[in-house]
């Protein structure tokens, strides 16, 4: 009977997926060309291309690239973001969640909006802008906040919301109130709209991944479109659980890498994450509509219009991790308006943007079953016949595959030989091997096009990461209020012993005390740091209980706390996110460990694939081996490719036809973050954040622009 049951499911998702309705607009997509030639949208424009068509730089003259100015801000840490510029003014976001409107020319400081006192930990992607007549506004996000500041003064608009600002929370159901809810990414407009990206928790106590329209000129809410189906609503048929909208434990299925609209159609393209639990879907059985899913809506409302779905009921965290690209396509002699959606799993889709039709096919290939207790993986999984994946798949791997710079060789391989390495091995309590990995392949820099040729840039990871899960009663007897706590919120990340996993990112948390006060720690519980989500819904008490465990000075008093009470079933808890790296803390697997594309979506075939970054522990030998990187590409009309994003800190330019390398500069900082490319009095500039502090690099605090000087 249970298999009749998915049987049935499955047949649903497949006439949900090629349901393809259409848009009941008159409007063609547009064929034509844009013009390219300004960056006052995050990515440069509204279709994500990551495009210009500026063109002083060219090959023959970008060796002759120096620093036109540089900015350097008053907070140090990681930057993500992608500036943008109107007129001749860039709007930036600093590491401490200041906003910072320069001179585009000159990088000189025009105004600042933050607290001087409060430093948000949180990262940014950038700012959104909207204008009409001499009304101009950046909106911008800081916790659940959503501002409306005078562009010109960097002032709250007044009449926006309350004061200047809304709580996004208040679009959403009341038992999201005291949720975690944020925005790394620029909001997408259109009209007189904003459609906000969310980043939530990704546990049992996630917010519901509604995509919310808010009004730009008042602030209140225009509509809202479930991610997780009520009744009565388009997909609601495949959750098993037919109060899976409302339930305490699941949540998410959230945009939080941002999204692309077409302005001519009024459509609004949508990829969205995994539902949560992320690792475990024993409450969240079925397919899980609209999770990890294109979405098409009609953005004036938010009806529905069509999807397609990549990862059916995921239980690895194959969130789409970047915006859409807007393109054209041919095909038969035809021109196709497309939208191609890049993935952690290293493939690109290409979709008819009218229609949803994929534009090569799409194979629902059988995928290996769960044996976990009240889990049931799906039956099948996605994969398209072309473009050929981008990075390496875990199931093509074999012991010649394992790092030749590696000083552990033989600790490497009985990881990998006890590793399940099948194409999406469903989470087991022994290890799985993840390649791509929990950040996938492609990541939430992008990717960038040449919009009427078909052509798609993409920079990819190429590390593993082991995945694994343990049994979580639920109940933790005759332990200390704080270490109790600290099992729930923290293990995953920070380990039992407080360790922490260093080289995957996640510190340790030993002599805490010694570093920072407890305020500071309060703050970073609360509202998250970085990419460690918040958790505000821990009360007053539990919150001294936890910081006097982490302070080493929890009191003796015990108790038994019940977790998980909710679910009567078996729970599964996701052991930490662990790299698999060599005894010098580089990836076990064999080099490249980065790598850069150019896909001709016409064809499905690749116009070349290179190593992207080196690896400067291994000196020469690092030549060539690429490293992990974070950020996207800017492409130009007349063959350059610009992008930062590695670990080894430069800045480079390709040429964009044949991958060849044309120019390099070392950066103050590791640069993990999107290039934004404009022009002020007829001089290009083209600018990148430089923060590091990820991947264990220095931190930074600069903006940096650059711009052709005489020789």
């Amino acid at each position: 009977m249970l298999y009749q049951i998915r049987h049935f499911s499955a047949s649903l998702l497949l006439m949900a997926t090629f349901s393809f309705l259409g848009c009941d607009s008159s409007k063609e997509p547009k064929i034509t060309s844009n013009e390219y030639k300004t960056w006052a949208s995050y990515l440069g424009d509204s279709g994500r291309s990551h495009y210009s068509t500026l063109s002083q730089i060219t090959k023959e003259n970008v060796k002759n690239l120096k620093v036109a100015w540089s900015y350097k801000s008053p907070d140090f840490g990681q930057m993500q973001m992608n500036p943008i510029v109107v007129d001749s003014m860039l709007y930036g976001v600093t590491a401490a969640m200041r906003i910072v409107a320069l001179h585009a020319a000159t990088g000189e400081e025009i105004w600042q909006f933050g607290d001087s006192v409060k430093v948000w930990h949180s990262t940014s992607r950038g700012v959104s802008y909207w204008e009409r007549g001499s009304d101009k506004r950046i909106l911008v996000t800081r916790g659940p906040d959503l501002f409306a500041l005078n562009a010109l003064t960097g002032k709250p608009i007044s009449s926006f919301g309350n004061n200047g600002k809304i709580d996004m929370r208040t679009g959403m159901p009341k038992s999201a109130a005291n949720k975690f809810v944020i925005s790394n990414t620029p909001g997408t407009i259109y009209k007189d709209l904003i459609v906000m990206p969310l980043r939530l928790s990704e546990g049992a106590d996630a917010a519901p991944g509604d995509v919310m329209a808010f009004n730009v000129i008042t602030g209140e809410l225009a509509w809202v479109f479930h991610t997780i189906p009520h009744p009565g609503e388009k997909g609601y048929e495949t959750w098993m659980d037919s109060t899976a909208y409302k339930s305490p434990v699941v949540g998410a299925a959230n945009n939080w890498a941002g999204m692309a609209v077409d302005e001519e159609t009024g459509v609004i393209y949508i990829p969205t994450g995994s539902a949560a639990p992320d690792f475990y879907g024993g409450d969240r059985l079925g397919s899980n509509l609209y999770a990890n899913s294109l979405v098409a809506l009609d953005a004036n409302t938010g009806a529905y219009l069509w999807h397609f779905q990549f990862t059916h009921h995921d239980i690895w965290d194959k969130d789409l991790p970047a915006p859409p690209n807007l393109l054209t396509v041919k095909r038969y002699g035809k021109k196709i308006a497309a939208v191609a959606q890049v993935t952690k799993q290293g493939y690109v889709y290409v979709f008819d943007r009218k229609t949803g039709e994929p534009l090569f096919n799409i194979e629902e290939v059988p995928m290996p079953s769960s044996t976990l207790e009240g889990e049931e993986a799906w039956v099948t999984q996605p994969i398209p016949v072309k473009p050929a994946p981008f990075a390496r798949q875990s199931q093509d791997l074999t012991e010649a595959d394992i790092s030749p710079y590696a000083e552990n060789m033989e600790e490497l391989f009985e990881i990998f030989r006890a590793s399940d390495k099948r194409q999406y091995a469903p989470p087991n309590t022994t290890p799985t091997f993840l390649l791509p990995g929990y950040d996938g392949a492609a990541e939430w820099g992008g990717a960038a096009t040449d919009p009427d040729d078909g052509i798609i840039y993409v920079n990819s990871n190429e590390m593993a990461w082991n995945l694994q899960v343990k049994i979580d009663s639920g109940i933790l007897e005759a332990t200390p209020i704080g270490a109790a706590s600290y099992q729930k919120y923290c293990v995953s990340c920070h380990q039992a012993d407080r360790k922490g996993l260093t080289q995957s990112g996640y510190p340790s948390l030993i002599d805490l005390q010694l570093r920072k006060d407890k305020k500071e720690v309060a703050t970073i519980i609360s509202e998250g740091k970085g990419m460690m989500t918040g958790f505000p819904q821990i009360d007053k008490n539990e919150m001294t209980s936890l910081l006097q465990f982490l302070f080493e000075e929890e009191a003796k008093p015990t108790l038994t706390q019940e977790f998980n009470s909710n679910s009567k079933k078996t729970v599964y808890k996701h052991t930490g996110y662990k790299k698999f790296l060599d005894s010098n803390g580089l990836p076990g697997i064999s080099p490249p460990w980065g790598t850069l594309h150019a896909i001709d979506l016409n064809s499905g075939d690749y116009l070349w694939s290179i190593p992207f970054g080196n690896t400067l522990e291994l000196g020469e030998k690092g030549i060539g081996t690429g490293t992990e990187n974070y950020g996207g590409p800017v492409v130009t009309e007349n063959g350059l490719l610009f992008i930062g994003a590695t670990r080894d800190g430069y800045f480079r330019v390709f040429d964009k036809h044949t991958g060849e390398i044309l120019w390099e500069f070392k950066l103050p900082a590791a640069a993990f973050a999107t290039p934004a490319m404009y022009e002020v009095n007829g001089k290009q500039y083209i600018a990148i954040a430089c923060g590091g502090e990820k991947l264990g690099t220095e931190k930074g605090n600069q903006i940096i622009a650059f711009s052709l000087q005489k020789k």
